[in-house]
């Protein structure tokens, strides 16, 4: 059952279960399509990550035992069936799961799977803009970044409302359809920076 449009869902924080389930180069990547591509089929995933069905198949199972993932209702038969994210945001760091060495190795590869799949599309982008420079100046996109000198607590502030914008959009935009739609990437990144080596 799909939750009403204009209800916003609250955060899943994934328990180590989840996090487990989902701690899988392939699953994180599976996952994703569904939350940037809606609905799929094992069949459409295998085209889609170069995988076959059946290890498709057999990811999809592991990621709906732990509700990460559940089958579209009334669509579909015993043959094919569909897939989706449920709606709403999940935390991929749990505060008590990361506690333990196998929560963090866990929590390590979702972040690094789910990041560099998002910056590799980022850089197919600019790859493709380059290409063909007239589509990066008439696209609807923007590329930017700053740095600035805040106190923890002023970054905190920020982060909540640059989460809230984001929330915002995805309760506004996720399920529209119709036509001109396509999917788009709406990502921010805020973090202290390290400091530099010599």
């Amino acid at each position: 059952m799909t939750e009403p449009a204009d209800i916003p869902s609250p955060e899943r924080v994934l328990d180590a279960g989840a996090l487990r389930a989902l701690a899988h180069p392939l699953r994180v990547r599976m996952y994703d399509i569904l939350s940037q591509f809606g609905p799929q089929t094992a069949s459409s995933l295998a085209q889609l990550t170069g995988e076959s069905s059946g290890a498709t198949s057999y990811h999809l199972r592991a990621l709906a035992k732990h509700d990460l993932i559940r089958e579209v209702a009334g669509r579909g038969s015993a043959r094919e069936r569909w897939w989706e994210r449920p709606r709403g945001s999940v935390s991929f760091t749990n505060p008590a799961v990361m506690k333990t060495p196998s929560g963090r190795a866990a929590t390590q590869v979702i972040m690094s799977e789910f990041l560099n799949r998002r910056h590799q599309q980022l850089m197919r982008y600019v790859g493709d803009s380059i290409k063909t420079p007239e589509d990066l100046y008439d696209a609807a996109a923007v590329i930017s970044s700053t740095t600035i000198r805040v106190t923890e607590e002023q970054a905190r502030e920020l982060a909540e409302q640059l989460t809230k914008v984001l929330s915002d959009a995805s309760d506004r935009f996720r399920d529209q359809e119709g036509e001109g739609v396509v999917p788009f990437s709406l990502r921010v990144d805020l973090f202290p920076l390290p400091p530099e080596s010599n």
